[in-house]
């Protein structure tokens, strides 16, 4: 399976989702900001809320593009302890990381959301969306800060992922749905055409498309 952009995963990845169409209870949330185009067409075929929610990747110090964990919204962390132990990461280490990114956190929170309040989830089935799923621990990280919240039911859904990753996820949420399992997996940018990177006002303009069609109660 190969997709021609985020939005056509979308379309594609909401169709394994049919069974939560039309229920006033779900919210979709997306991790920014490559999950959002995904989500924004997840979300417009249940009908339902769209809203981000904010994860940064928490870089080794000197290799930032290996994860040592992750940070989400309201600042729980989770670390993957075979990273930080096998590298022998300190604790000032991994306490500067995560301030420099909780900085970042915020900064995009507000810039998504304004002074808008997140949504309120207790209670509710969160449906929360990203592009793909490599090693999962950004959405780890998403899925354990929204369990505090106390959603009815968590569901990951995703239109790839690595098999692995997709089932590790099962630990954690109530359901995963990952549209295409390949192997070898390779990357998830390998499996679409169009792969570029969604912009911050793109971000911006699918949230506000989203909640002009729930104000008006389309679909």
């Amino acid at each position: 399976m190969r997709f021609r952009d985020r939005s056509d995963a979308g379309r594609r990845l909401a169709q394994h989702l049919v069974a939560y169409a039309g229920r006033a209870d779900v919210v979709v949330l997306a991790l920014p900001r490559g999950g959002v185009p995904v989500g924004y067409e997840v979300a417009r075929f249940l009908a339902a809320p769209l809203d981000v929610f904010v994860v940064r990747k928490l870089g080794v110090p000197g290799h930032e593009e290996l994860a040592m964990g992750a940070l989400a919204a309201g600042g729980r962390r989770v670390l993957n302890r075979g990273v930080v132990e096998g590298l022998g990461l300190s604790a000032a280490d991994i306490e500067a990381v995560t301030a420099a990114e909780k900085e970042m956190v915020d900064e995009r929170v507000r810039a998504y959301r304004g002074d808008r309040p997140p949504p309120a989830v207790e209670g509710r089935i969160v449906i929360l969306v990203d592009d793909g799923l490599a090693t999962g621990a950004t959405m780890r990280a998403a899925v354990t800060a929204l369990r505090e919240q106390a959603p009815s039911r968590l569901v990951v859904a995703v239109p790839i992922a690595a098999p692995q990753a997709c089932e590790d996820m099962e630990g954690y949420a109530d359901e995963v749905v990952c549209a295409c399992t390949p192997e070898p997996f390779m990357a998830v940018g390998a499996w679409y055409d169009d792969f570029s990177q969604t912009t911050d006002d793109e971000v911006r303009d699918l949230l506000a498309g989203a909640e002009a069609w729930v104000r008006g109660g389309q679909r």
